[in-house]
């Protein structure tokens, strides 16, 4: 009788990041293994101080996209900071438009995300040519591209035959589409009776996370690490205001919530590892 093969989401991240093949997923497990940290820190300033000032602080992923004060030199300034913190960009744009416009959109303009994020991610309301937009951009460079499968807000319309397609043009370009925002593995969502998914491995990022709160005034629903990462099998945690706040100049603070989102998130991976 042979043996079956674990699932892949329960084997480690360096074992994950040898059997994958785009550049940024591999990357982003080696990086999650050798820091042992699968935090992602969702920086929602409008200031370009605010925003270089939480990076030292917590060397997060990040996205830049509201900045009043965006500057053509910032994106060197953050490309040297990913190298000195060793951390990956995820610039999460929510790309929504048709396949053209979105491929100017990443490229181009002042933003020039292609050129210095790893990682972004995209609706999937255009259907499948907003894959094919980005892709025409990002998998030259070796980028990644989540999918916006589920969302953490209350009543979110992300749902059923929604996620269902999203996963499903997710496997006909995976070497581009990295993953997930979900708030639960996609193994098997939306796959024929005759397909083997089995052994597909899409990275779950899951935004919705919290230590004290359990949501807000606008809908925003919250989870610990352990309960997305334990229970729902989710790889990576997005942590947003439960690190920075409101007191953007509360470095020590800053840092302080930060390792303490890292060092929960970490524990509840190697419990996962060890209830295999």
């Amino acid at each position: 009788m042979a043996a079956t093969q674990p699932t892949p989401y329960k084997l480690t991240y360096a074992q994950r990041a040898e059997k994958l093949s785009n550049p940024t997923a591999k990357l982003i497990f080696e990086t999650c293994e050798r820091k042992k940290s699968n935090l992602a820190v969702s920086v929602d300033v409008t200031k370009a101080a605010d925003l270089i000032a939480i990076i030292e602080a917590v060397g997060p992923y990040t996205h830049v996209d509201i900045l009043e004060d965006w500057d053509p030199a910032l994106i060197e300034r953050l490309q040297h900071l990913s190298a000195k913190h060793d951390f990956v960009y995820f610039e999460d744009r929510k790309f929504a438009d048709i396949g053209n416009t979105v491929a100017l959109q990443y490229s181009s303009g002042v933003h020039k995300i292609a050129s210095w994020s790893h990682v972004t991610n995209a609706h999937v309301v255009p259907g499948p040519s907003i894959i094919q937009g980005l892709s025409s951009v990002g998998r030259p460079l070796g980028r990644g591209l989540l999918l916006l499968a589920e969302m953490s807000t209350k009543g979110s319309l992300a749902v059923g035959s929604y996620t269902e397609e999203a996963v499903r043009m997710a496997r006909k370009n995976q070497d581009f589409v990295i993953g997930f925002i979900a708030q639960r593995r996609m193994e098997g969502v939306g796959a024929s009776a005759d397909e083997d998914v089995s052994q597909e491995d899409f990275m779950i990022l899951s935004p919705g996370i919290g230590l004290e709160s359990k949501g807000d005034a606008m809908g925003q629903q919250y989870r610990t690490p352990r309960e997305a990462i334990v229970n729902t099998g989710s790889d990576i945690i997005i942590v947003g205001r439960g690190i920075y706040g409101t007191d953007l100049s509360a470095v020590d603070s800053i840092a302080r919530k930060a390792e303490r989102y890292m060092s929960e998130g970490w524990s509840a991976y190697v419990e996962r590892l060890q209830s295999v």
